[in-house]
């Protein structure tokens, strides 16, 4: 059996028919890998194991890929295929990460889940009464009761402390001892385990139990009252009260309200009353039955049921409901002042005008929608919430794109405001990279393209959503407001696609709500039912509805603001028409309800208190861009400098190489120094200068003399002076080396001073015995400059001599070619060359070979 919805697929397989459902299997996959939708498998093997396999765009492809391969052969698979088919599907399920559905009840069902590790800690000598469903997941009437068993379940959360509902699977084999050890046979099988019931006990079986919430909650009270003595303390009484009684009670009580529900003995909704406000302070709720004259003549009631007050004063006043019903009761004495859930706090006035927020309560009309919430959704949605993922990208970014599109269509906002997200649309839906970075997102948000008359306002300013205090409502309210409103604009802009919205809803929340707890619980709910929303109005609907579960199941949680309790909305007050009776129950008015969304979340019925001025606002965003132009430029400009002190830096500090060779040469010049002194000179030569006495003074590197470095300019830097300095300064520190080596050989000679030598005409120097001029030595110098200019420098620094070229015209023309190239860049140049040569004279003289032989063979005969 298969059922394909537009996000899941759910295929249930069984032996007799296993290659069948795989092959549909993976056609239907190959569809859904085509929409770019997430597809989900669940295996029932043999009635025993239900395993629900979530498969993401990857993993979905691999089996796209097999499907394509296989319909190739389609009529003529082999056995051997078949088992590669199933293969492929259950190596991807069991390979890859994947989600375990519990059976067919989860804890968002508010439903205990029962194992082989918590039954005896569940059942045995719990304060609480047990009413415990034995079912197999195979089962198809176990599946069709378990809607029931969750509404049942919702219907009855109030009970908690003196019942609760629970469920085990007796499909999954871990779970069988436990199911035998109770006796169940058949399924689904309800048992009711009293409180404090002993380890031996088995339960007691519901025969022919209904299948509705109403006439499951009558005998699940039935059997309540069996209960033997002592009375369980969480469980309130349920039998009815006498005059003498009720007296005695109010002497002995101090409780701010007493409750008086007349009914006739058949009726259950005085004991039903009871337990809805068994969490509930201040107030009590007693039965009285039609048979009790006394009261009932003395408060004269004619109709049942109805409700009093009774006060210690002794007045009894009407309770005034729409409906003489158990909802309108419940929902009318919870709400009487002084009131609360226990483990709450006493609501105080004076606290709620005060408002421990930064700002004061702000005066608002709960039975309208403000504008200002709505747009503090957005700024905290789109400026907070996705700030916390760097980087979007995958499925991530198509639920980004989903939502932004969602909002520009439906969004029922200022011109400014719809402006801001069209064109945040428009430049999402041309981004063709497969990922996108928070920063350019953050960009298109604060309008630094400078779109004409948009933009988003920033910071939150809740009005309909604010609690009474910080971490109370806010953003939750204002999701689910902003869901809502789209919702409804959907319908009145007659949208094409009914899941269009819930679908941009579900996968913001799968994504990116930060709340994952909550964004489990909300899958959970759309997997359920969210498949059967088919048009524009069911969809309003679904929301409206799974909303309210959610209230159910927050409601008296510690994340429950006490000035704004957690109800079933619309409440009787703010829609009347809305509610209505059927066999004594509770029921929504579907086609009332549908028209009441439409007007409250309405365009038109949206409030713009509290909001910004355009003008205001698009003047601050003007501010902000310039302020912000104004930071990169200075930003830019600092990093420059920065750059610049870096490289200024670079150059002048000497490379941990030259710093090891000076350090190399210091010993030796000192070792030369002291062996110069030993050689006795009757009269130092004119030409030689006195050497100072090194050991007194304290060594200094070789430094550059008379090298200064401008400082930068501008923000531009030139390369080419760059390498200049680079390639200079480098030349200059291996002169300054070649300088002490010769100084080094001089004082390690012994040389003749000659006469008539000046020293204003520079020094003679004697190498290899054999006399330098000055003007060679400057000769040697001019051409070391020359050669520093050209950015090169060559040389032998263990011979300490400069390589020179003998002839000026060819030094001149090397030191032109050789500007930023290394004799290795210039030898493989001529290599390169001489090869492309090489290469064009053998290919010319092959097609010249070749022609010639043509010519032969044309001309013989």
């Amino acid at each position: 059996m298969h059922q394909l919805t537009s996000t899941k697929l759910k295929s249930i397989i069984s032996p007799p028919s296993l290659f069948m459902n795989v092959a549909l299997l993976l056609r239907r996959l190959g569809e859904g890998v085509g929409r770019g939708e997430k597809v989900s498998i669940t295996f029932i093997y043999s009635g025993c194991l239900a395993r629900t396999c979530w498969l993401s765009e990857k993993h979905t492809k691999m089996a796209w890929r097999c499907y394509r391969a296989t319909s190739r052969f389609t009529g003529k698979i082999h056995a051997t295929l078949r088992e590669s088919l199933i293969s492929t599907i259950l190596f991807v399920c069991l390979l890859f990460p994947f989600t375990t559905e519990a059976g067919l009840y989860t804890t968002s069902d508010q439903v205990v889940v029962l194992t082989p590790d918590n039954v005896d800690s569940v059942l045995v000598n719990s304060t609480a009464a047990l009413v415990v469903e034995f079912y197999a997941s195979w089962c198809g009437h176990c599946i069709a009761f378990s809607p029931v068993w969750k509404s049942l379940a919702s219907d009855i959360k109030e009970w908690k402390p003196a019942v609760d509902l629970a469920a085990i699977d007796c499909a999954n084999q871990d779970n069988g001892p436990v199911c035998s050890r109770f006796g169940v046979r058949g399924y689904p099988t309800l048992k009711f385990f009293h409180a404090y019931s002993k380890p031996d006990s088995k339960g007691e079986s519901f025969r022919g139990f209904p299948r509705n919430v109403r006439g499951l909650r009558h005998k699940i009270i039935d059997k309540m009252e069996t209960h033997a003595e002592p009375w369980p303390p969480a469980c309130p009484p349920l039998e009815t009260t006498s005059r003498a009684e009720l007296d005695n009670f109010i002497e002995t009580n101090s409780v701010g309200h007493l409750a008086l529900l007349f009914e006739t003995s058949n009726s259950y909704v005085g004991r039903e009353l009871t337990l809805d406000l068994l969490q509930y302070e201040n107030i009590a709720v007693r039965r009285v039955l039609s048979t009790e004259d006394g009261l009932v003549a003395k408060l004269n009631v004619t109709h049942f049921p109805s409700c009093y007050l009774y006060y210690p004063s002794g007045i009894f006043t009407r309770l005034h409901v729409q409906l003489e019903v158990r909802t309108f009761y419940t929902y009318a004495l919870q709400r009487l002042p002084g009131v609360v859930r226990a483990g709450k706090p006493l609501p105080v006035t004076s606290d709620l005008a005060k408002n421990t927020t930064k700002d004061q309560l702000r005066p608002f009309n709960r039975s309208r929608v403000y504008m200002s919430d709505l747009e503090s959704t957005l700024h905290y949605s789109l400026r907070v919430e996705l700030a916390a993922h760097p980087v979007i990208k995958g499925e991530a970014l198509n639920t980004l794109q989903r939502y932004i599109s969602v909002l520009a269509k439906y969004f029922p906002g200022r011109p400014v405001v719809n402006n801001l997200l069209k064109s945040v649309d428009m430049w999402l839906k041309g981004e063709k990279d497969t990922e996108l970075s928070y920063s350019s997102l953050r960009d298109a948000l604060d309008n630094t393209a400078e779109v004409p008359n948009a933009a988003l306002p920033e910071g939150v300013r809740w009005v309909g959503c604010q609690g009474s205090k910080p971490h109370f409502r806010s953003y939750p309210c204002g999701m689910w407001t902003l869901f809502h409103v789209l919702t409804v604009q959907a319908e009145e802009a007659a949208g094409k696609d009914p899941q269009e919205v819930l679908q941009a809803m579900r996968s913001y929340i799968h994504s990116f709500f930060g709340c994952r707890a909550c964004a489990t619980h909300f899958e959970n709910m759309a997997q359920e039912s969210m498949s059967h929303v088919g048009t524009l109005s069911s969809a309003v609907l679904w929301l409206w509805s799974h909303h309210n579960h959610v209230n159910n199941r927050l409601a008296g949680a510690l994340s429950e603001d006490p000035h704004f309790p957690k109800i079933q909305w619309p409440s009787p007050e703010l829609c009347p028409s809305c509610h209505g009776v059927k066999n004594g129950e509770h029921t929504w008015n579907q086609a009332e309800l549908l028209t009441f969304l439409r007007s409250h979340f309405s365009s038109e019925h949206l409030l713009s208190d509290y909001l910004e001025e355009e003008a205001q606002l698009l003047s601050r965003q003007k501010e902000r861009l310039v302020a912000r132009h104004q930071e990169k430029e200075q930003e830019a400009k600092r990093g420059a400098e920065r750059w610049a002190r870096q490289t200024q830096d670079t150059l002048l500090k000497p490379q941990p190489e030259e710093e090891e060779e000076v350090a190399k040469e210091q010993p030796a010049e000192e070792e030369a120094a002291r062996a110069g002194e030993k050689v006795q000179i009757s009269e130092p030569p004119t030409w030689v200068k006195p050497k100072a006495d090194v050991s007194h003074q304290p060594q200094r590197r070789p430094s550059i003399v008379g090298l200064k470095f401008r400082p930068p300019q501008e923000e531009i830097v030139d390369l080419d002076s760059f390498i200049n300095q680079h390639y200079k300064a480098t030349a200059l520190r291996a002169a300054a080396r070649v300088s002490s080596h010769v100084k080094l050989r001089t004082l390690q000679m012994k040389e003749q001073p000659q006469p008539g030598a000046g020293l204003e005409q520079g020094p003679v120097l004697r190498l290899g015995m054999q006399p330098v001029e000055p003007e060679d030595l400057l000769g040697q110098h001019k051409t070391m400059q020359k050669r520093i200019l050209t950015g090169k420098y060559t040389g032998s620094e263990e011979e300490g001599a400069l390589e020179i070229y003998p002839h000026p015209n060819k030094r001149r023309w090397m030191s032109l070619l050789s500007v930023g190239f290394s004799r290795l860049d210039i030898s493989l140049c001529m290599l390169l060359y001489f090869l492309s040569s090489m290469c064009l004279l053998a290919m010319y003289l092959f097609f010249k070979n070749r022609r010639r032989l043509r010519r032969a063979k044309v001309a013989l005969p």
